[in-house]
Order: structure tokens, then C-alpha cells, then sequence
């Protein structure tokens, strides 16, 4: 069972996300909250696997609130769900360690899977979203993560890895095709993210995506 948190201060659209992650009989809504310091202080008392933020609330915002659980609970993942496709926005969260970036006109279902792959390590992003941060990374634009001055090399299957990583494909993806289990790649991806001092696949795209570490 996948427990979410939703952190959104629309109560409309909160009972949405709540009716349809009830679809998904392998997801549960373990709680609601209005605010971002609600949703960090809810977490030790809930024990979410995920949270759900939204970005603009009272209080305390989606992104300083995702900074300060990633900070104090680092398991937690934390996915934002929001209407806002500004550049400045996106590149916050990530910064601040989101595991995901979504757009609010997703669909349940969507968003069902969009749990799932946070929950199994993946980062997922809106088709919209997805282009951003390849554009901007690409061009060097955006800065996400303080590289390590010097980072330790990664291994010839390791680059594999990151490579398709970065293409967008989910751990179960990846290891299809190159013929390892799925435990295999996310232990890969955990070997990467120590080297490169990161804190999570999103991070660790970024980084290879600037670095230009899959290039040939």
C-alpha cells in the first residue's frame, strides 16, 4: 500500500485527487492538509510514503515545504501537483528535491501512475514539464544541485543507466533493456547518486543532462 499525503489548500480539487486515487485499490489518502507546514508536521504522525504538494498556500508554500521534508525526512517522496508551468516555479522544486513536477489537468489515471513511479524511485514530470527541464538543462540554462568538484567516475553500466534514465524511461524500463532486473538498475541509480552526491534521480538527470556525462 502506497500512502500519500496531500498538501493543497483547494478544497474542490483536493476531493478530487482524493475520489480518484481511490481508484487505485493499491493507493491510500492518509491525510489532507491545507498548508505546507501542516503537511511537514503531519509527517511523523502520518508516515506518508509520498506527499502531494501543491505550490501556492497560506503559511507556508509548496516549495520551502518540500525543501524542509526532504531535509528532515529524506525518505519521504514529494511530488508537486500544480497549475503553475512557470520556469522559475519548476526549477525551485526541483532544487528544493521534488521527486516529480505535474501539471493540475492531469488525469486519475495519470496520476495513479504518476504515484506509482514516484513510489518506485522514478521522477515523474507532465509531457510539458518533461520538456523544460530537457531544454533548459540541455542548453545549460538551469542549475540544479551543486556539482562535486571532483566526482568519483561511473562505471561503464552505470552511464547505461543514466543515459536511459534520462531518456525518460522508468527502472522496470530500463532494465528490459539491458537485461538486469529492475532491483539491479535502482541499485545502479543509488551507486550514482553517491558518487555525484545527489540527493535523487531528478538530480542526478539534471546533473548528466548539464555535465553532458551520456554524451559520446
Amino acid at each position: 500500500m502506497i500512502q500519500v499525503l496531500l498538501a493543497e489548500d483547494e478544497r474542490i480539487f483536493r476531493k478530487g485527487v482524493v475520489a480518484s486515487l481511490a481508484m487505485a485499490p493499491e493507493i491510500k489518502v492518509v491525510g489532507e492538509v491545507e498548508t505546507g507546514l501542516d503537511a511537514l508536521n503531519a509527517i511523523p504522525r502520518l508516515s506518508p510514503d509520498l506527499v502531494l504538494m501543491d505550490l501556492n498556500m497560506p503559511v507556508m508554500g509548496g516549495t520551502e515545504a518540500t525543501r524542509r521534508i526532504k531535509a528532515a525526512h529524506p525518505d519521504v517522496k514529494v511530488v508537486i501537483l500544480t497549475v503553475s508551468d512557470l520556469d522559475q516555479d519548476l526549477f525551485e522544486a526541483i532544487k528544493a528535491g521534488a521527486d516529480g513536477y505535474l501539471l493540475k489537468k492531469i488525469g486519475p489515471e495519470e496520476l495513479a501512475n504518476a504515484v506509482r513511479q514516484a513510489f518506485q524511485g522514478d521522477s515523474p514530470l507532465s509531457p510539458a514539464i518533461a520538456g523544460k527541464v530537457l531544454k533548459e538543462f540541455r542548453q545549460g540554462h538551469a542549475s540544479v544541485g551543486a556539482p562535486p568538484a571532483e566526482p568519483e567516475v561511473l562505471t561503464a553500466r552505470e552511464l547505461e543507466v543514466l543515459q536511459l534514465a534520462t531518456q525518460g524511461y522508468a527502472y522496470k524500463e530500463i532494465g528490459t533493456k539491458l537485461f538486469v532486473a529492475e532491483s539491479t538498475v535502482k541499485n545502479h541509480m543509488r551507486h550514482i547518486m553517491e558518487k555525484l552526491q545527489l540527493r535523487n534521480r531528478s538530480e542526478a538527470v539534471s546533473y548528466a543532462l548539464r555535465n553532458r556525462l551520456t554524451e559520446n
